[in-house]
């Protein structure tokens, strides 16, 4: 088989077989060789094992065995989410059945920029993102493919800006994502407003008093799964405040959107429908791998103000003629079909199939929670909300926390968060693994444990 063959046309399947085996191996023996969550030897040490692989980036003459090599090193030194010792941050292990479909689309290699580009493509598109607009409004609502929360709150804010001006102001929670204030400054808003949240959610009251004293028009974020905890804003009280002062309301629930797919803790987000637009995120609590992020809009026209025309895209008369005109869909031109794997994995999977994980790891969660609050050399911040556990070694300093979190990464041995609460340090467990099982999280305490009973 040539190193130049085209993974689509007739030959594709051919040459993609072999290809795929190579894969699979390295993956495996990478994993292998790094026997646990996360490569030991720390920064130092992950990097010389890549140089090695890497070598000359590139070479006079082609190495027809690049991809092994190269799979291999990357899977050696990569942080595995699938590991259930592997709990740091909101990266979640993607489905099988996902990933797979991930590699029909990079096969199929479809641009949605143009209908030409991708005819089949472009229609699934259309028809998941209102499907999944439609959990959330009643109505004609819609939502558009993003690459994560940062772009679904970059988009938020554009259309809160082209709606009503650009005095409009960012009124945000000090819990809010950093891409919130970040995406006010890159289109040059007035600087935003940060209402406090002393219990780790946005204070109602101070709320009221800015949106009584400030000039407006007002844009509110609210957020449904903070980053640092998972907790959720008081979304009723906010969208109340939000009428009553004509202030519009978008809601980032990048982590905690996922909620809606359970049954049991979809009520958690009650007063998600009151908001203009809402930041949702698969790659999250939706087993995705990256990047699979929406953005739901309530009021489809609002999407008017994203279009462009460029002739070679969506001329006049190809759109009279009916061929759908996709560059209002996004603020890139080319996009890779993320929609085929969330459609896969909503058809395969279906509401109860996603929903019971979303249970499990919620599920797992309190019961590490309870293990932490159990056990007498560990305080736990508070129980969780989502599946997000904030917990510490009792009786010592932020620095001694610190110190814990940095010695299991460089042992390899645990991946664990960090963040910071009522003044104090702790370290985060966010568990988004649905095959975690009781004796992961009896394991992960343990190590804990002993990285905080060595000498520093």
């Amino acid at each position: 088989m040539s190193t130049q063959s085209l993974a689509s046309g007739p030959e594709g399947p051919h040459a993609l077989r072999p290809l795929l085996d190579t894969v699979l191996q390295a993956l495996h023996q990478g994993a292998h060789a790094r026997g646990g969550p996360l490569p030991a030897g720390g920064p130092a040490a992950v990097a010389a094992r890549l140089r090695a692989a890497l070598g000359d980036v590139l070479p006079q003459h082609g190495d027809p065995d690049a991809l092994h090599t190269l799979v291999h090193a990357l899977a050696e030194g990569a942080a595995d989410p699938a590991d259930p010792l592997c709990a740091a941050h909101l990266h979640c292990p993607p489905l099988a059945v996902a990933t797979a479909a991930d590699l029909a689309a990079s096969v199929l290699n479809p641009s949605l920029d143009s209908w030409d580009q991708a005819p089949a493509a472009s229609e699934l598109e259309t028809l998941v993102t209102r499907g999944l607009a439609a959990e959330v409004y009643a109505g004609p609502a819609d939502a558009l493919i993003t690459t994560g929360g940062t772009e679904s709150n970059q988009l938020a804010l554009l259309l809160a800006r082209e709606k009503h001006g650009t005095g409009l102001r960012l009124i945000c929670g000090a819990n809010a994502h950093h891409s919130l204030p970040r995406a006010a400054w890159l289109l040059g808003l007035p600087d935003p407003v940060t209402i406090p949240a002393p219990t780790g959610t946005l204070d109602p009251t101070a709320l009221d008093e800015a949106l009584t004293t400030l000039p407006g028009p007002h844009l509110v974020a609210a957020t449904a799964g903070t980053t640092d905890a998972g907790l959720i804003d008081p979304l009723p009280e906010i969208a109340a405040l939000c009428t009553a002062h004509h202030a519009r309301l978008h809601i980032d629930a990048a982590y905690g959107g996922g909620l809606l797919l359970s049954d049991r803790h979809r009520t958690k987000l009650t007063g998600l429908d009151h908001a203009h637009t809402i930041t949702l995120d698969l790659h999250k609590l939706g087993w995705q791998p990256v990047a699979a992020g929406l953005l739901a809009v309530r009021d489809p026209h609002d999407l008017t103000a994203l279009h462009q025309h460029a002739d070679y895209l969506n001329a006049d008369d190809d759109t009279e003629a009916g061929l759908p005109d996709l560059l209002g869909r996004s603020l890139r031109t080319t996009r890779r079909p993320d929609v085929l794997k969330i459609a896969v994995t909503l058809k395969t999977l279906g509401r109860t199939g996603l929903g019971a994980l979303v249970d499990q790891v919620c599920d797992r969660a309190e019961e590490f929670a309870a293990l932490v609050q159990d056990h007498p050399g560990f305080e736990l911040h508070d129980r969780p909300t989502i599946s997000t556990v904030l917990f510490r070694p009792a009786h010592t300093t932020d620095d001694a926390v610190a110190a814990v979190r940095r010695t299991l990464l460089h042992q390899g041995r645990a991946v664990l968060g960090r963040a910071r609460l009522d003044g104090r340090l702790w370290l985060k467990a966010t568990l988004l693994n649905p095959d975690t099982r009781p004796d992961d999280v009896a394991t992960l305490l343990a190590l804990v444990e002993k990285a905080a009973d060595e000498p520093a």
